[in-house]
């Protein structure tokens, strides 16, 4: 590398962070610019991304190569070998000595220089030698050749050491260093910069819960940086009136005390003597009260780190909110500390524990002696308390359980209005809390204390809760830790466990936010149905709750959540139907939204079950023409129809759509439903005229009632789309799936299934436009959506994959085309059947890769058995039934059997002009493929026949 000013790219692992500052350091001193690494890799980030980033900003990157940067959760050989190793741009240093085999072998050949085990100067002269070669003189502070940076370069006295050169700090008080630490890297990170950034005294203050880690985190800074002062000093200071006790200590240990001049004095001296001199860093310790601590802390360029449950140190220190760990980082922790837990176990044990650090900690102590995972998960639902109470935690000083408690009681004796809001809270779900509904319901709550005329309740009794970390609060909320949760609920007498919950129903019944059809109310469920189903409230159970709850699971369906809509109507259909009975209107609505959800998994057969058992007792007790009867034969219609039963399907549809218009009318919503749901069905037996006429109506009658917008207007939109799909209109199909695409995105987000509808059909219309790379684009992204959401195995997945398939072959990728036909074929017949629409549908598509492979005889018997079975299934004028005799037809002319051919066009032809008509691209289709037929069976006058014919009946229809 020329010996220029350059900008350098410092990669290393978040333990490594001195070995960055020092390395960065001397490259500034010769006038470089530098870039410290900010991202704490992990498998799962996009690491080439990232490098390749770095590398655009940068004219080298500097790898610092240690255990922690070869840490296998980091990143994989493949990326390396993708990203790193090709680079001529690496400047690789080794900072530690590597553990046999820890190195990537792409990597093992390349020359990195060693600065472990040497001296400044030695350390020095390495990585010049690595960043410019080895020519030219070496001196002992920074490179020959350089012009200051523009970036600003610290003066020496800010100096870092280098690591490893000195040991602990000549005074240092601070304990042992806890050897189960793990993760933090990112909060470790921020501190960091945040206690380097300027040049007077910094105060930074982290603060959270109790049993988040404050303390850990800021042990773990003191050891891990503490050969960059010459003074730590910790002191405890929840008791804010001892802090001047633990200054005048450290005083007498810098020989700066005067034994006879009193506590306070030396405390002064102490803080007058940090004033004038850096390297030092104070740490207080679960500080409470800022305003105590406030006039004890240090002026003058060092460091002081606060820990505190209190948030409030405004104006006082920079603030840093400590959450719970991410779920990577509970994953790690705890596969470290349970030898044998699977990943699985381990996020559902995180799940369970909330991620708190501390808990995790007592928990790894609990199951490390012999307790079964599954017994503590059991112990956990059904003795919390007692159990929280439990496992060593080294360096917590008090369990879960304590911690609350102590906090509980010392809240309870100075703000009791607060204790009883905590209390309540208790009792929902562990997400935010909007305070508007606590405002809403206060006048019929019982429980809560306070005085009436506060007008800035509830935030007056949140403050407390915040204060001492039992709750975060925002200008909009607020949120209880599902630990702190089930310990003051097992805390709680049975008395005041049922006052407490008969407030809490009456908050969540006051909060229903209308309509959960409407697209405009979904944020307000979103933030209600977390607690509504709160296991511990026993929702099933409350009688003033069923119809919010059932609104919430219709949300959860209309919101395309069907896992959870199918489990929460699971869990309210099983105990209603033992508390109320099969036949209970409000059992019957939750075996409704059983059957509909089941259905939206993907699970046709049992959502059959479920669809004709409800419509059969709905008959008998509401009689047919009731709504709710109506409404079943509706949903079992749907389900019919997917699982293939295509005419019983249309029976059903055609006569709810009679009923509803004689008992609802033409333009009531669910006439309006069953007219969208007929016209589908029209589609599937060809009458396509009569179902864009009806779905015209629908989308006119629905645009007006519910707006452009609204779930079901776009609904209709999206029939009428495939309905001009059907009749070869694809021009004003492609427009319409683009404006309801558009739409869907924006009302209903990227992966809801219905704008996941509206992207595939999208596809087939391009795809039918000769769009083919675009139509290839949408396929991909839509079927790995689908997979995600839904399954490799769901109807819908496999239609993506239908769908990218027939797109590849059109792309002339024939080979990849036919893989994906034949793994959607088979698990179409495994999942659906051999006869159902969608199985055949692949049937027919792998038959044309056959053909196309040259496999004509294979092809031949695969269209064969589609045709038979489609006209058995679906009739002989199906379009579908069209299409397999088309193709039949294909392949039997490349067979030379041309006889059988033409009679099958012939039929083909004749069909089409009367369902379809003369123009549509099908029948011009089959008129070009039969008058080739006529012409290979030497039938040269029958053939031009034809096409004269074509032509006459277009030029025909152009007349009038």
């Amino acid at each position: 590398m020329a010996d220029i000013a350059q900008q350098f790219f410092i990669s290393y692992a978040g333990p490594d962070r001195l070995w960055a500052e020092w390395v960065g350091w001397q490259l500034k001193q010769a006038g470089h610019r530098v870039e410290l690494d900010r991202w704490n890799w992990r498998t799962g980030d996009d690491f080439i991304l990232r490098m390749n980033e770095a590398l655009e900003r940068a004219d080298a990157v500097v790898a610092l190569f240690s255990d922690a940067y070869f840490a296998p959760e980091r990143w994989t050989q493949i990326e390396w070998t993708a990203t790193i190793a090709s680079q001529n741009r690496l400047v690789p240093l080794e900072i530690a000595p590597l553990a046999t085999g820890r190195i990537p072998d792409i990597l093992s050949a390349r020359l990195r220089r060693e600065l472990h085990g040497l001296d400044e100067t030695g350390a020095l002269a390495a990585l010049r030698d690595a960043v410019h070669g080895p020519a030219g003189p070496r001196g002992p502070v920074g490179f020959p050749g350089t012009t200051p940076a523009t970036e600003a370069v610290r003066s020496t006295a800010d100096q870092p050491r280098l690591p490893g050169s000195t040991g602990l700090p000549g005074t240092w008080n601070v304990r042992r260093r806890n050897p189960d630490f793990a993760g933090r890297e990112a909060e470790m990170i921020r501190l960091r910069e945040g206690l380097l950034d300027g040049h007077q005294t910094v105060v930074q203050a982290l603060h959270g819960m109790g049993g988040i880690g404050k303390t850990q985190l800021a042990l773990e800074y003191a050891h891990r940086f503490a050969g960059q002062y010459d003074v730590i000093w910790w002191i405890d200071a929840e008791q804010a009136d001892q802090i001047p006790s633990s200054y005048a200590a450290l005083a007498e240990r810098l020989g700066i005390a005067k034994p006879a001049a009193g506590t306070e004095h030396n405390a002064r001296t102490l803080l007058n003597h940090l004033s004038g001199r850096g390297g030092w860093l104070i740490v207080l310790d679960n500080a409470e009260a800022p305003g105590q601590i406030e006039e004890w802390l240090p002026q003058g360029p060092g460091h002081t780190l606060i820990t505190s449950r209190n948030p409030h140190w405004t104006g006082i220190a920079h603030q840093t909110g400590l959450d719970v760990f991410t779920r990577s980082d509970s994953q790690a922790y705890l596969t470290t500390r349970i030898p044998g837990i699977t990943p699985e176990q381990a996020d559902g044990l995180a799940h369970d524990l909330g991620d708190l650090p501390l808990a995790l900690a007592q928990a790894a102590g609990v199951i490390g002696t012999g307790t079964t995972l599954d017994n503590y998960h059991r112990l956990l639902t059904t003795n919390t308390a007692r159990l929280l109470k439990e496992g060593d935690a080294p360096g917590y000083p008090l369990s879960v359980a304590a911690s609350v408690t102590i906090a509980t009681d010392r809240l309870a004796e100075h703000h009791p209005d607060a204790e009883a809001l905590l209390r309540l809270g208790a009792f929902l779900g562990p997400e935010p809390v909007p305070t508007a509904w606590l405002e809403k319901a206060r006048p019929q709550l019982t429980t809560v204390l306070g005085d009436p005329d506060d007008l800035l309740w509830p935030r007056s009794a949140l403050q407390p809760l915040a204060r001492r970390a039992l709750a975060r609060i925002d200008h909009r909320s607020f949120q209880i830790h599902r630990l702190t949760q089930a310990v003051l609920r097992d805390q709680t007498t049975p008395e005041q466990a049922a006052a407490i919950r008969a407030d809490t129903t009456t908050l969540l019944a006051t909060a229903h936010p209308g309509d959960p059809q409407d697209p405009q109310t979904w944020p307000d469920w979103a933030a209600l149905t977390p607690h509504l189903t709160a296991p511990h409230l026993e929702p099933a159970g409350q009688p003033t709750l069923r119809q919010i709850i059932l609104d919430a699971t219709h949300y959860l369906i209309r919101g395309g959540q069907s896992r959870p809509a199918r489990d929460l109507a699971a869990t309210l259909h099983e105990a209603w139907e033992t508390d109320l009975g099969p036949d209970h209107p409000d059992t019957l609505t939750a075996a409704q939204f059983l059957g509909h959800a089941t259905y939206d998994v993907g699970e046709l057969a049992e959502a059959r079950r479920v669809g004709e058992d409800t419509l059969a007792r709905r008959r008998r007790v509401l009689g047919d023409d009731h709504p709710d009867t109506l409404q079943s034969a509706n949903d079992l219609s749907v389900i019919l129809n997917n699982l293939g039963e295509e005419s019983e399907a249309h029976r059903i549809k055609e006569d709810t759509l009679a009923r509803r218009r004689r008992v609802l009318g033409e333009g009531h919503p669910d006439t309006l439903q069953s007219a969208n749901s007929f016209a589908a069905t029209l589609n599937n037996v060809g009458e396509h005229v009569e179902a864009r006429r009806m779905n015209e109506d629908t989308l006119a009658r629905r645009r007006r009632a519910l707006g452009d917008d609204h779930p079901e207007t776009l609904h209709s939109a999206h029939s009428l789309a495939a309905t001009l799909t059907y009749l070869g209109e694809h021009v004003e199909a492609r427009r319409m799936n683009e404006d309801t695409l558009a739409r869907r995105r924006r009302a209903l987000g990227d992966d809801h299934p219905e704008t996941l509808h509206s992207a595939h059909s999208l596809a087939v219309t391009l795809n039918n436009l000769g769009e083919h790379a675009e139509a290839r684009r949408m396929n991909e992204d839509t079927l790995a959506r689908r997979r995600r959401a839904l399954g490799d195995d769901h109807p819908d997945t496999l239609r993506s994959a239908h769908g990218l398939a027939i797109t590849l072959k059109d792309l002339g990728e024939h080979v990849e085309a036919r893989r994906i036909k034949e793994d959607t074929f088979s698990r179409r017949r495994r999942a659906l059947g051999d006869d159902h629409p969608d199985t055949l549908s692949s049937a027919h598509s792998l038959a044309i890769s056959l053909h196309n492979f040259g496999k004509f005889a294979e092809a031949r018997r695969m269209d064969e058995d589609t045709l038979a079975r489609r006209r058995r299934a679906l009739g002989d004028d199906h379009l579908d039934t069209l299409h397999s005799a088309h193709s039949l037809a294909i392949t039997l002319i490349t067979l030379r059997d041309h006889a059988g051919a033409v009679r099958l066009l012939e039929d083909v032809l004749n069909r089409r002009r009367r369902i379809l008509g003369d123009k549509h691209p099908d029948t011009v289709k089959a008129a070009q493929s039969l008058a080739g037929a006529l012409i290979k069976a030497g039938r040269h006058y029958e053939a031009q026949r034809v096409l004269g014919s074509q032509k006459q009946k277009k030029r025909g229809r152009k007349k009038r």
